[in-house]
């Protein structure tokens, strides 16, 4: 019998292939550099899988190219990069890797939590500069214990950010499309938006980009926080109006930001809001850890393999 033809247009983590070595004709790039548009599209004519790393748009211009094509499952939980009525449209499945990733972004939305807090990057740079015995013109941080967290996406990774928030003495409340039925046990009150805004002493973002979200944090949300707040977004960087963030920056209103993602991404290395001493930025690395890239390249593994057998995917997206 016939291998389907699973293709990927760059490499696949070790830890997937022995779920498809054997069970489906996998074609990777593994040479240097973007694969060839010509190359991609002779892969997409007798594709029956596409395994992505989120590097592809998946758009009706893509799907009228793959006429066999079956299913897409990505390595990632985001997939703003699909347009899902397309896909619909041309009976595609589409995965994604929601669960796997929790922790390690959590972790991360934690430390940014902690830098915003106490400038730990800044201090990295002042000593880095040679500037050891001038360290009171740092300033001085500010302590998480008794200070308010607004968490706005009280998902699976909003959740994660609760609980170790608690451990640190702070109180937290959320705001979220719904209120959570488990918040008492998470300790997190529900709130509407604008209270968040002007309760919280620290803002983390976690919400999936929509177009309800898209924007949500422009001017008048900056407007409407407490002065002095601590932000951090590790969502999506739509969600924020960049030139806003850099306004409150610059003048105060937001006293450190910690971002893993921007608009626009990747950020420039001359973008204005990198001069900002008070902004610490990642590349987008929330969930970049070698246990959890395992762990989402062999879910997507799994989602190809169900949806080529037929069967149940561990996660669909609807």
């Amino acid at each position: 019998m016939t291998k389907k033809k699973v293709i990927c247009s760059g490499s696949i983590r070790k830890a997937a292939l022995p779920y498809l070595e054997g069970k489906v004709d996998l074609k990777l790039w593994q040479q240097h550099g973007r694969i060839p548009a010509e190359t991609w599209k002779e892969w997409l004519q007798d594709a029956d899988a596409i395994y992505s790393a989120g590097n592809i748009r998946v758009n009706e211009e893509l799907l009228a190219q793959a006429p066999k094509l079956r299913v897409i499952a990505q390595a990632s939980v985001g997939y703003d990069n699909f347009d899902l009525a397309a896909c619909r449209a041309h009976n595609v499945l589409v995965g994604n890797t929601p669960g796997v990733l929790v922790n390690a972004v959590a972790d991360l939305a934690y430390g940014l939590l902690i830098d915003t807090a106490r400038g730990i990057v800044r201090g990295h740079k002042h000593v880095e500069g040679g500037l050891w015995g001038a360290r009171k013109a740092l300033g001085l941080g500010t302590d998480l214990y008794g200070k308010t967290l607004g968490i706005v996406g009280l998902g699976d990774i909003g959740q994660a950010i609760a609980r170790r928030a608690e451990v640190s003495g702070m109180q937290v409340i959320y705001h979220n499309r719904h209120r959570k039925l488990n918040d008492t046990a998470l300790h997190a009150r529900y709130v509407g938006f604008d209270e968040l805004l002007a309760t919280a002493d620290f803002i983390a973002v976690a919400v999936t980009l929509n177009p309800s979200t898209k924007g949500l944090f422009n001017r008048d949300a900056f407007a409407k926080m407490k002065d002095g707040v601590r932000f951090v977004n590790i969502s999506r960087g739509k969600v924020v109006d960049t030139d806003a963030l850099y306004d409150a920056l610059k003048s105060g209103k937001v006293a450190a930001a910690g971002l893993d993602v921007t608009d626009p991404e990747p950020l420039p290395g001359d973008h204005p809001l990198l001069a900002l001493p008070n902004l610490t930025v990642t590349p987008h690395i929330a969930s970049a850890t070698a246990e959890t890239r395992d762990a989402m390249a062999v879910v997507t593994a799994q989602n190809i393999l169900a949806a080529l057998a037929g069967e149940d995917m561990p996660s669909r997206v609807k």
